[in-house]
């Protein structure tokens, strides 16, 4: 008896300890995201202040997201994201849940070839690329266009890998009484599995959206027109090396831009950690 007790001691204490880790981490991935959103309701001059407060002495928000909607057009570099994400989350899905299929259900010479490819391609930084994609993009006379922005992501390596390791946890009777209705093989992608992987979809539609949403290195060097910028481009408008960064207001448009992924996160979240753990039992 005083075993079992001791072993469930253990193991609340082990349950204790280990939200007490998490809040720890939570708290500490919070802070900065806390402290942009009290920049951006603080006065000027309360933001280099020597004592430390998340709440202003002197409210500003109101002047400071303002200034960030009327100083810099940025509901149409909003709008920019939104379409080019989409775009891209599109294609993606298009060309990835295909591939997906075929490395996952289908048996043709050079398969775990072309897997391993596609895992080459996941440690791939896509910063190696920027180069051979610029002069790419220069020869098909495509740069500072929304074309610059889509093309080099709408094949992901990282959508082919989830899509298959989902699709592996579907059983082969699935696709054969597919098959045996008549369905081609691409008709079994959009009909069949698709459907059926709609968790490792969502999974994936939140991290193309965050990843390109968020991205700077290749809009900074594909496009130079202000009418074609995404948020985080559009948003260096308020940073100005010679007159100094107005950091009330660039912290407000920062929060504006990050809003739209955090509503959408929590609204998804349940389907993003069944997408992410419904494969990962399957090699």
């Amino acid at each position: 008896m005083s075993a079992v007790t001791s072993v469930k001691g253990l193991s609340s204490l082990a349950g204790i300890l280990r939200h007490v880790v998490l809040l720890v981490t939570g708290a500490l991935i919070l802070v900065p995201f806390l402290w942009m959103i009290s920049l951006s309701i603080k006065a000027p001059g309360e933001i280099f202040h020597a004592s430390l407060s998340f709440w202003p002495v002197q409210f500003y928000g109101i002047e400071n997201y303002e200034k960030a909607l009327s100083e810099a057009p940025l509901l149409r570099y909003m709008g920019n994201g939104l379409m080019v994400c989409g775009l891209i989350l599109a294609l993606q899905i298009l060309l990835c849940a295909p591939c997906a299929y075929a490395l996952a259900k289908l048996r043709f010479f050079g398969r775990d070839l072309v897997f391993g490819m596609v895992l080459a391609g996941l440690i791939l930084p896509h910063q190696v690329l920027s180069l051979p994609l610029f002069i790419l993009g220069y020869k098909l006379a495509i740069l500072n266009t929304y074309t610059a922005l889509i093309l080099p992501y709408i094949v992901s390596p990282f959508g082919i890998f989830l899509f298959r390791q989902f699709f592996k946890t579907i059983p082969d009777d699935v696709v054969h009484a597919a098959r045996l209705d008549g369905l081609s093989e691409l008709a079994i992608v959009w009909k069949v599995m698709v459907p059926m992987a709609l968790p490792a979809v969502i999974a994936f539609a939140i991290f193309s959206v965050v990843g390109h949403w968020n991205d700077l290195f290749w809009p900074l060097i594909a496009v130079r027109d202000q009418s074609l910028m995404p948020p985080p481009l559009g948003i260096l408008v308020f940073k100005n090396e010679e007159a100094g960064s107005d950091y009330g207001p660039l912290m407000a448009a920062s929060t504006l831009v990050v809003l739209p992924l955090t509503i959408a996160f929590l609204v998804a979240q349940r389907w993003f950690v069944e997408g992410l753990t419904g494969g990962a039992v399957k090699q």
